[in-house]
């Protein structure tokens, strides 16, 4: 099943056949990384998520890749975007906005500590 897709390719949910594991699988098209100049951003990426370890931050479990793509896999999140959300319900009590702002803050004082910058926090980021 198809949970998204982007610039560069498309999220699935998936399993791994022996444990029934269910993560979701982005494979990104090496063409599209290439014609964007973004392979190097993208090792970099990999190798900084692969460290992370926080409840708010989605976790990389494996990658690996073939002639055509790059695979990487990733903790499900079960509650979408945030700003799917934001669009569906157009707004939210004081409340709940903090509590998301909360979780935020959490996850970015963890990436600081850990001497990682984000440079793309957008609702469309946040799952």
């Amino acid at each position: 099943m198809k949970l998204g897709s982007g610039k560069f390719g498309n999220v699935y949910v998936a399993r791994e056949r022996r444990s029934h594991f269910v993560f979701a699988l982005k494979v990104l098209h090496k063409k599209q990384l290439i014609k964007h100049g973004v392979e190097h951003q993208l090792r970099r990426e990999i190798e900084i998520q692969s460290h992370l370890r926080h409840v708010n931050i989605l976790r990389l479990f494996n990658y690996f890749w073939d002639e055509k793509c790059v695979y990487l896999m990733l903790e499900m999140a079960p509650g979408g975007e945030l700003y799917k959300m934001l669009t569906e319900k157009t707004r939210f009590s004081e409340a709940r906005s903090a509590w998301y702002m909360r979780q935020m803050v959490l996850a970015i004082q963890y990436c600081h500590k850990k001497h990682v910058i984000h440079r793309d926090i957008k609702p469309e980021n946040i799952l």
